[in-house]
């Protein structure tokens, strides 16, 4: 839908005013109206469109902005337009259209001899990263990244439609071409070769980010400066949970209405920063492998939970830090107006404090975030230098810059200031010079500066007055002087509006030149927030470190399930012990009635191992937990009769995965295989399961019944 500014309005014509009026909920009318041919027409105003686009833009439409980039006053003729940038579901900017502690993805798709390459970005907050996997394993990751837009090659719709809530697009074959794909990355990252990022042999993983970087380009209009490198996700590196592991556990979304409450996020996360909160969702979704990486982490939260009155003061601190991502986002794309620069100096301002309170820190973890912090003091310096501590929203109102920062500004301040002096100046001496005392000068936009004369003292009206108006009981007039004066108040005016833009587009200029240092920055306090939050749990609710290993045995001692102990109830929560290795103990049926609790048990320690790999605390008296490579789950009867998948298939598929994909250092969860069909069939496939992976596979499992 194109939105073409027409002074104070956006307008929409033919189909777009058709389509959009009927959305927006806004009046369809019509230009040459009551004529043939007359062209349906609806608008919005400029001031509220976020409004209007966000809803656009939740119906699965894309906005193309079209601006005035001439000034009305001087442009000769029809004002010059152009389209200035187009808003897609994964381009969004504005901090009212997108969630605080969610990343707003965009991905990019190319498949290769099965071998999926994916490009994934956030243009709000810089995060650029690009994997490749098998074809099997990218419906699982893309439910993990969860994209709100996927641009691809044409044809890929039947491969991409299963599931994924996200807005296709499919895009021309020649942007995925290597070549260019490879040469537009190294362009804009201003490198010889992509060496440096690890990346080289990822060859459908590059086309996928050459596509995603041009599209971005054509959207925005511009570079796209907060991009700065090119991070290589590798999924042996972590833990990895499908897309059925990720619902059936209830890990984001939970699975009464698909929101946060009930989920193990919706626990785990207490950050103060919507930075700290994007990065432990990563952290959950993620979990690490590397034991002495989770030990790292470990021993920072250990030394945090030990610390209370440094974490209070932190998280206090951390409380007032804006989204710095995003801000600086904002401001390097060339969209933030002076309150976000005025949010960033407020945040930077900051983290001295933190430097300081982390000064006598034991943990390497923490260590390197003190070190990594950078203060920002001329950044600081520049803000607040020259902006406003209290600006206005628009950026074409006047009040953005400080006073003393520029003389001609200042200057022309104290002409407007004065202007009342001036006023009670001209109108006592026009009293005196005419003799009559009810004379008034007065303003309005309309006419301007004018002298007011009642009807009975027009005899005594000088021969220099100029009439301008005639009202019921008097008339108004102007002099030289007095519209002299005006032109001077008003151009005065006009141009500190002028310079105060032109000066407030160099600073930002300025501050977005610190991009690189800023997300550096932000992201070590991310880290710090987050590792926090993982605190905060821990003491609030009784966690225990556990011991994390590369040995294939899972020791729990009391393991309680951390979502359900904090749900409010008559019942108390009753512990259980586990016991669980790849040996004597390497399959356990747990059996009971409805309702005895035997997916809780299944689940929680699942939750309980994630919790672990994240580097944090357990809900537990004792643990020993041998890291997992992936966690299974095959829970509950469903089918997914759309697309032609019954109570059964929907079994067996699931039960395939798990022994196609499963190895020795999986956690396997199966729940009651084989209730889709007849008794004998049911116990047989379960049999022949519980077999398979006890003699091939030797898998860690629990199996329900």
């Amino acid at each position: 839908v194109l939105f073409f500014r027409v002074g104070d309005f956006y307008e929409m014509f033919y189909e777009d005013a058709v389509v959009a009026s009927k959305i927006l909920q806004i009046a369809l009318t019509s230009r040459d109206k009551g004529k043939k041919d007359a062209v349906p027409l609806c608008g919005v105003p400029y001031h509220a469109a976020d409004t209007y686009i966000a809803r656009l833009i939740r119906n699965g439409f894309k906005v193309a902005i079209c601006e005035q980039i001439e000034d009305t006053q001087t442009a000769k003729g029809i004002v010059k337009r152009e389209v200035v940038r187009v808003i897609t579901p994964g381009t969004l900017l504005d901090p009212k259209l997108i969630e605080a502690k969610e990343n707003n993805y965009l991905a990019g798709i190319f498949i290769d001899k099965g071998i999926a390459g994916v490009a994934s970005a956030d243009i709000s907050t810089g995060d650029f990263f690009i994997f490749e996997v098998k074809t099997s394993g990218l419906y699982d990751e893309l439910v993990r990244i969860n994209p709100a837009e996927i641009i691809h090659p044409e044809g890929y719709e039947p491969l991409l439609l299963k599931g994924i809530n996200a807005t296709l697009n499919p895009y021309n074959e020649w942007i995925f071409d290597y070549s260019y794909a490879y040469d537009l990355l190294r362009e804009h990252f201003k490198v010889n070769s992509l060496d440096g990022y690890g990346c080289e042999e990822l060859k459908p993983a590059i086309r996928a980010a050459g596509a995603l970087l041009h599209y971005l380009k054509e959207t925005q209009k511009r570079s796209i400066d907060n991009i700065r490198s090119i991070k290589v996700y590798r999924t042996e590196l972590s833990m990895i949970i499908d897309s059925v592991t990720q619902k059936n556990l209830e890990l984001t979304k939970n699975l009464y209405d698909g929101g946060r409450k009930g989920t193990l996020i919706d626990v785990l996360d207490k950050t103060s920063t919507a930075m700290g909160g994007r990065l432990l969702k990563k952290w959950l979704l993620y979990p690490l492998i590397d034991v002495s990486e989770i030990k790292i982490r470990q021993e920072a939260v250990a030394e945090m939970v030990e610390e209370y009155l440094l974490t209070e003061s932190l998280r206090g601190i951390l409380k007032d830090i804006s989204d710095m991502d995003r801000l600086i986002g904002r401001i390097s794309l060339g969209v933030a107006n002076a309150r976000d620069l005025i949010a960033l100096k407020n945040s930077i301002s900051l983290l001295p404090r933190i430097k300081e309170s982390l000064s006598r820190v034991q943990s390497n973890k923490l260590k390197s975030i003190a070190d990594g912090i950078d203060t920002l003091s001329d950044l600081v310096k520049i803000i607040d230098e020259s902006i406003n501590d209290n600006p206005p929203v628009g950026l074409k109102e006047g009040g953005l810059i400080k006073k003393g920062y520029n003389e001609e500004i200042d200057d022309l301040r104290d002409t407007r200031h004065r202007s009342k002096e001036i006023i009670t100046a001209i109108e006592v001496k026009e009293r005196e010079r005419t003799g009559i005392q009810s004379l008034k000068v007065r303003y309005n936009r309309v006419f301007g500066y004018y002298i007011e004369i009642t009807k009975a003292n027009l005899s005594q009206v000088p021969n220099d007055y100029i009439r301008k108006q005639t009202l019921v009981n008097a008339e108004r007039f102007i002099t030289p002087e007095l519209k002299e004066y005006e032109e001077k108040v008003l151009s005065a005016e006009e141009r500190i509006i002028e310079l105060e833009y032109s000066l407030f587009e160099e600073i930002r200029k300025n501050v977005a030149s610190f991009t690189e240092e800023v997300l550096r920055t932000a992201g070590f306090v991310a880290e710090l927030d987050a590792i926090l939050s993982l605190t905060e749990v821990a003491r609030r609710n009784n966690y225990s470190r556990p011991v994390v290993n590369d040995e294939e045995v899972i020791r729990i001692t009391e393991g309680r399930h951390p979502v359900l102990e904090l749900i409010e109830s008559d019942e108390r929560f009753v512990p259980n012990d586990t016991l669980i290795d790849c040996d004597e103990n390497q399959i356990l049926i747990i059996t009971g009635p409805n309702m005895a609790g035997k997916s809780t048990y299944m689940r929680q320690i699942a939750l309980i191992v994630i919790m672990a790999q994240m580097g944090g605390f357990v809900p537990v008296k004792e643990a020993v937990i041998g890291t997992a490579d992936r966690i299974f789950t095959r829970v509950g009867a469903s089918d997914v009769i759309t697309k032609g998948k019954s109570t059964f298939m929907v079994e067996m598929t699931e039960t395939a995965n798990i022994l196609n994909n499963a190895t020795r250092k999986s956690l396997i969860l199966l729940d009651e295989i084989g209730r889709g069909t007849s008794t004998f069939d049911g116990i047989s496939i379960a049999w022949a399961t519980a077999e398979f992976i006890h003699r091939n596979i030797k898998a860690k499992t629990l199996f329900a019944t």
